[in-house]
């Protein structure tokens, strides 16, 4: 499903991921994959732009393009993808006829983009109904003596944190090119997703969004965690102190407005290692980190001034 255009716009010296910040590397390899008609999965943690990045790819196919998005999860069926019978149309023109078979997912992202969100938490099942598809770009329907002709772009995600998933048989992993994204590289990324996505309804010194990402990035280095913030909790301290502010009646957050927020936006974005979660809960670890890496240390004292 890679048009003349597409091409044209893939090799351009140009950025065409204009919605992801930094991540050269990642965007080159997505780009070499698009050019050589590769179906892709990008893996990694939740909250690092596979999404926003799909959404792009969709956006240099032109604005006609569809974008179906399907979410993997255990309940889902063959038939949520491929389609079904309608049973009032079959009473009409009969179970198997043509008119009585209503198109799934899949052929609804015909001539698009088929984003399959957390595909590696699907059933067995409806990831052999994928096969003939990614192979052939055909489906082949029950009963029907019809393939059904069926061309998109295919991208799924994948958590490799994520415990409660499906395995995915080889044969199906063989048919794509994997992406391996990562969390923004510098601090000055992050700065800039954080203020290009966050809500703007306080004032925030660049000295406390300093402090409040390197909080975020220091939990991504501490090897007692299993699970990592994203930067949705980059995101979340920023949005939460400034409304922390507004409830005070103030413009302008304060040191308070960040750490009144610490627990409620970080404790549930964490997963301790089985060596730490039995002695502390996530709650009591992120008020002790903050605690001892920004409260007690030289962080905040570089801080002060008039911030505080």
């Amino acid at each position: 499903m890679i048009t003349k255009e597409l091409t044209k716009i893939l090799l351009d010296k140009k950025d065409p991921f204009n919605d992801i910040i930094g991540q050269e590397k990642i965007k080159k390899s997505v780009k070499s994959a698009l050019l050589a008609d590769r179906h892709i999965i990008f893996v990694g943690a939740p909250g690092i732009g596979k999404t926003t990045l799909a959404r792009n790819i969709k956006e240099l196919m032109g604005k006609d393009a569809p974008f179906v998005r399907v979410q993997g999860s255990p309940d889902l069926t063959v038939e949520d993808l491929l389609g079904d019978i309608d049973p009032i149309k079959a009473l009409k023109y009969g179970p198997l006829s043509i008119e009585a078979f209503t198109k799934g997912k899949i052929f609804k992202a015909h001539k698009g983009i088929l984003f399959f969100d957390e595909l590696n938490r699907c059933p067995e099942k409806v990831q052999n109904s994928l096969l003939q598809v990614l192979e052939e770009k055909k489906a082949t329907i029950g009963s029907y003596d019809v393939d059904f002709d069926v061309d998109f772009i295919f991208i799924g995600t994948m958590n490799p944190e994520d415990s409660s998933t499906e395995k995915l048989s080889d044969v199906l992993l063989d048919r794509f090119d994997f992406v391996y994204m990562e969390y923004p590289e510098t601090i000055d990324f992050e700065k800039e997703i954080v203020k290009a996505k966050g809500k703007n309804i306080a004032d925030v010194p660049e000295n406390f969004l300093n402090l409040m990402i390197h909080f975020i990035r220091l939990l991504r280095e501490d090897k007692n965690l299993e699970k990592k913030p994203s930067v949705r909790a980059s995101l979340g301290l920023y949005e939460r102190s400034q409304s922390n502010a507004l409830l005070h009646g103030r413009k302008k957050i304060i040191f308070d407005d960040i750490k009144d927020v610490i627990v409620s936006v970080l404790s549930h974005r964490i997963r301790l290692k089985p060596s730490v979660k039995y002695l502390q809960s996530p709650e009591d670890y992120i008020k002790h980190q903050f605690e001892k890496n920004i409260v007690d240390s030289d962080v905040l004292e570089e801080k002060k001034g008039d911030l505080l």
